[in-house]
């Protein structure tokens, strides 16, 4: 693993006043931890603790290396409950870890618009709209995980009133409109727009075979913001394409089992096992790949920034592009053979043997030459 690059306690005490920032304060001024992690277990049974603004409990997840970024919380509504009703000038994006419930979102100009969800559901807030979560059940609580661009915002600020409790009111994101959390979308390519997604388990996904395993994918513009996120599926006893990106993308299991590898460049990867309701963070341009070693498709969600997603003069990201002609993902014909063992001796251990041959197969019609 990459070196933390500690120094000596002298050279520390010229930076002490820079380690801090506005949103580590502001968090700590909440009451809560920030859980500097870019591997948590179980999202559904981390520890959380209250939060007394906001009427439920919560936890920041945030390493250092998306901290500029973006952030991550886990928040619980109690049985029967509801959270204050807050407005604010950053974005968010809300997956549903369990329970049922519904929000309402308005803002100064327009009526108020009400929607239901359930466990799996996936929606956003519109930028700087108020909104109020209520748990729809009397006997338990519901929790769900939110990524959001905060970080930035109050840092630039750095004036919390400012951040949650300006009055105006960005129309053109939201205005209102009845039917703005139903589940229609339109479909562009791999893109689908929409605000509002029932269930990301089953939601259907198109074939992206770039990616490698012969998977399924989709990816969101919601709420008209700059915040991006996609799912992505893949089939048993098979794995995805190494590749790397910017910092703060939260990857979310929500079905299958398996591990995932990852490592910064020159180092060798640490591997992290995973099933449903495990979130895994990648440090900024640290190589990460998926491997599924159980008997089902596993499916995932990311969350991120945009910033995240370097993209080529053509908009396509980076991280879908060969490492030969210049891009961040590493081609099966390229990997270290040690991948190919540890998938087998994993995959063996659950009586399973590997389903590649027909991938590594496919991907030498498209692979391009090595550099000279």
């Amino acid at each position: 693993m990459a070196k933390d690059g500690l120094v000596s306690t002298e050279l520390a005490k010229k930076f002490a006043t820079e380690k801090d920032s506005p949103y580590t304060r502001w968090v700590r001024d909440e009451g809560l931890d920030i859980i500097s992690a870019h591997y948590v277990p179980n999202l559904r049974t981390v520890e959380l603790q209250a939060w007394a603004r906001r009427g439920g409990s919560g936890v920041f997840i945030n390493h250092d290396a998306s901290r500029t970024s973006n952030d991550c919380y886990v928040c619980e509504i109690p049985a029967a409950g509801t959270l204050a009703p807050q407005r604010q000038l950053y974005e968010e994006m809300i997956l549903v870890l369990d329970g049922q419930g519904s929000t309402t979102v308005w803002n100064d100009a327009g009526a108020k618009v009400s929607f239901e969800w359930g466990t799996g559901a996936i929606f956003a807030i519109p930028l700087n709209t108020w909104h109020q979560h209520f748990n729809g059940s009397g006997g338990k609580p519901a929790r769900f995980v939110a990524v959001t661009n905060l970080p930035p915002v109050l840092n630039l600020y750095d004036d919390v009133e400012f951040v949650f409790n300006s009055s105006y009111d960005f129309t053109e994101r939201f205005a209102g409109e009845p039917d703005y959390f139903t589940s229609k979308g339109e479909q562009k390519g791999l893109l689908l727009e929409t605000n509002f997604v029932a269930d990301a388990v089953s939601l259907p996904l198109i074939a992206a075979k770039e990616r490698g395993a012969g998977g399924g994918h989709i990816r969101f513009a919601m709420a008209r913001g700059s915040m991006n996120s996609h799912i992505s599926q893949f089939p048993p006893a098979t794995y995805k394409k190494a590749h790397r990106h910017g910092p703060g993308a939260h990857v979310i299991i929500l079905s299958g089992e398996g591990f995932s590898l990852m490592w910064p460049e020159g180092e060798e990867p640490q591997r992290y096992d995973w099933q449903p309701g495990c979130m895994i963070v990648p440090p900024n341009m640290w190589y990460h790949q998926h491997f599924n070693t159980g008997p089902d498709p596993a499916r995932y969600l990311a969350f991120k920034h945009e910033g995240v997603s370097l993209r080529n003069a053509q908009g396509v990201p980076k991280a879908w592009i060969s490492q030969r002609i210049g891009g961040d993902q590493i081609d099966y014909a390229d990997e270290s053979s040690s991948v190919r063992t540890l998938f087998a001796k994993a995959l063996a251990e659950h009586g399973l043997a590997p389903k590649m041959d027909d991938v590594y197969q496919a991907e030498l019609a498209d692979l391009p030459p090595k550099p000279e």
